[in-house]
């Protein structure tokens, strides 16, 4: 289906959602002087103020920490992965896997990447208004059911750590692979003894999968709001 069809947009700037769907390899290889990038810059500040407000309405209850956790829940890298995907927005994506030779993860990368630049490229087109309803139509229903994307166990061990009086430490082990691609292992030491080895595409995620299997070990539960 047409991309303006089945979102119900109205436009004379079509050039601008061309852009939001036009990856940098693509752009290299065709010789183009555009690419989604900078709208995907504009449309997470978007989606994170639209998502705040959400929050901030529907839970009074909450302090700044609180709603922050829960934010991050629905904008991270596996919410914008979801998003895409039901939404059907890598039909639009200008991008081949075989002439830039993209990795797997680079590929959910950028599958995230255009739920940001197009709801970006929405915003300067068609205004905040349009965005909000967006959004409103297409991700609040699953802020309602309370639906979990990413569960932070990296801070869940070190609030069970913290209480307990015990000593964290993160160790990277190994890492292999081309810079734009590569694969860590860290283990997580708790009071000097190893826990847990995670495996990631970046630190970050290699330390929350240590965590997770820490907790496992532990027996420690993780409650999501």
């Amino acid at each position: 289906m047409n991309l303006f069809e089945k979102f119900g947009i109205e436009t004379e700037n079509e050039e601008l959602y061309q852009i939001a769907f036009t990856h940098g390899s693509y752009s290299t290889i065709h010789h183009l002087d555009y690419n989604y990038e900078r709208l995907e810059f504009l449309g997470d500040s978007v989606l994170s103020l639209i998502v705040s407000e959400y929050l901030y309405n529907k839970y009074p209850e909450y302090e700044e920490g609180k709603l922050t956790k829960l934010r991050a829940n629905y904008v991270c890298q596996s919410a914008l992965i979801f998003y895409s995907h039901e939404l059907g927005l890598t039909e639009y994506l200008k991008v081949s896997a075989e002439e830039s030779n993209l990795t797997k993860n680079e590929v959910l990368s950028i599958t995230a990447d255009i739920f940001e630049s197009f709801l970006g490229a929405m915003f300067i087109d068609q205004g905040i208004k349009f965005a909000k309803k967006f959004i409103s139509d297409n991700i609040f229903q699953y802020i309602d059911e309370k639906r979990v994307f990413f569960t932070d166990y990296k801070s869940a061990i070190k609030e069970y750590a913290d209480g307990e009086g015990l000593e964290i430490e993160y160790e990277t082990l190994n890492e292999y692979g081309v810079p734009h691609d590569k694969t860590f292992f860290i283990s997580i030491l708790i009071n000097g003894k190893e826990m847990g080895v995670g495996k990631g595409k970046n630190k970050k995620e290699a330390q929350q999968e240590a965590a997770k299997i820490a907790m496992e070990k532990l027996n420690i539960g993780v409650l999501n709001e």
